[in-house]
């Protein structure tokens, strides 16, 4: 056997057992639904903590609180209240009472997938977490919450992700979807996405 071929086996071995190393448990979970039947949301409020850490690092696994990549360099703080903001609407959108209300949102966790692990990676996990608060949107009277939630759920990886993005179905509109479908099933205007499951990840 060639060296180069020795050399490219053991390092997929390493790899292998770097990620499974870095393997554990995650959910999408929270504690209780909110009452939401006669609720309208007509704003919603994402803060993301400028104390949180981000990285830029193009390795498997960054240690950092915010890793997203698919949005150009820039502010990752405002392009992730930005997906959040988007999603937390569309999963309040099924919502047609007569009380306005307003979702207050503080991110603590949005750590998706790295290219680097996205394309090597043999599973992953966008892992997706925050406090939301439900507060009349005329008085400011907490209706629910606050309320931690995990969002996170299965990435996909290698030729499932590359067929997927080759239909126009990024890690932004996977994320949106999940988020979505999370706050629904919080609000009670859709099923009850919670689920626990292993993969990879951090």
């Amino acid at each position: 056997m060639r060296f180069r071929d020795v050399a490219t086996r053991l390092s997929g071995l390493i790899l292998v057992l770097t990620l499974a190393a870095c393997g554990g448990t995650f959910r999408t979970h929270y504690d209780a639904g909110a009452e939401a039947a006669n609720w309208r949301v007509t704003d919603v409020e994402v803060s993301v903590p400028t104390t949180l850490a981000v990285s830029e690092a193009e390795t498997f696994l960054p240690k950092a609180d915010i890793v997203w990549r698919e949005d150009p360099a820039g502010n990752r703080y405002e392009q992730v209240a930005a997906i959040m903001e988007t999603a937390i609407r569309q999963g309040a959108s099924g919502l047609k009472g007569s009380l306005p209300v307003r979702l207050d949102v503080v991110m603590s966790r949005f750590h998706a997938m790295t290219f680097t692990a996205e394309t090597r990676a043999p599973g992953g996990v966008h892992d997706i977490e925050f406090t939301i608060t439900a507060r009349d949107a005329r008085t400011g009277a907490v209706l629910a919450g606050p309320e931690y939630i995990e969002a996170s759920f299965p990435a996909m990886t290698g030729n499932v992700m590359a067929t997927a993005r080759a239909r126009g179905d990024s890690q932004k509109a996977q994320i949106t979807r999940h988020v979505a479908r999370t706050i629904a099933g919080w609000l009670g205007s859709g099923p009850d996405a919670r689920q626990t499951f292993s993969s990879v990840g951090g």
